[in-house]
């Protein structure tokens, strides 16, 4: 088993540094529990080619400081991709930019939310659908950090969870392998904190404070890796 992390983006201000990339933030979270998987990455955003599409290989495509509706030479290729890949039964998933990707290369709507930057961890109610997926708790929280949503899916799409700041945070697509979420897993509380104070001066006082706070307490982040992990294991086993 292979996953292939498509880099959309590097950590701000040299925090990949101290924290880590994108690739080996995911490869923490994701490695303990997919032992047999060899983990590696692309860095499309720099223009490296994407893959070619194999049998035993899924593909997870990472957050950006980039909007999907920006116009970057690489953002229509890589829908492109998601939509081959899935259409070929490669699982996909995606996160937070990678979310908003894939909702965006199934036909979804995204645009910067006029409710600001969520931050700090979002707790996600979770609907009957989920069930299948995540059990019978009620919902699940977890660190964000993002001003761009989907505001409508595409066609085919199953919303597993939301909140009323984000509706559209898990979803999964009938057209194949796919599963996007808005919430970051792969973000250890420490660098959502060091994210925050970099990204502190567009947001209003109050939800940094708010923020801080919180990301001092527990989430649910494992339980989105066991469950990004186990998406991964059924689609390629």
């Amino acid at each position: 088993m292979k996953i292939i992390i498509l880099e959309t983006g590097i950590p701000p201000a040299g925090l990949d540094q101290s924290h880590g990339t994108y690739e080996q933030m995911f490869t923490r979270m994701l490695a303990p529990l997919l032992p047999r998987a060899d983990f590696s990455a692309i860095a499309v955003y720099d223009g490296e080619a994407l893959p070619e599409l194999n049998h035993d290989t899924g593909y997870l495509i990472s957050g950006s400081p980039a909007a999907v509706y920006e116009d970057h030479q690489w953002i229509k290729p890589l829908e492109a991709f998601t939509r081959d890949a899935v259409a070929a039964s490669r699982p996909v998933v995606g996160i937070c930019f990678g979310h908003q990707l894939m909702a965006q290369a199934f036909g979804g709507i995204v645009q910067k939310s006029d409710q600001g930057w969520g931050v700090g961890v979002h707790q996600y109610q979770l609907l009957v659908p989920a069930r299948a997926y995540l059990g019978t708790r009620p919902d699940i929280t977890c660190a964000v950090s993002h001003r761009d949503q989907v505001v409508a899916l595409p066609a085919g799409a199953t919303r597993l969870a939301g909140s009323v700041f984000c509706p559209n945070g898990i979803i999964v697509y009938d057209q194949g392998p796919a599963l996007s979420l808005q919430m970051h897993p792969e973000f250890e509380h420490e660098f959502a904190r060091a994210l925050l104070t970099l990204r502190s001066g567009d947001i209003p006082a109050p939800r940094v404070e708010a923020a801080r706070g919180n990301l001092n307490g527990p989430s649910d982040r494992l339980a989105l890796a066991a469950f990004i992990a186990k998406f991964f294991d059924k689609a390629l086993s």
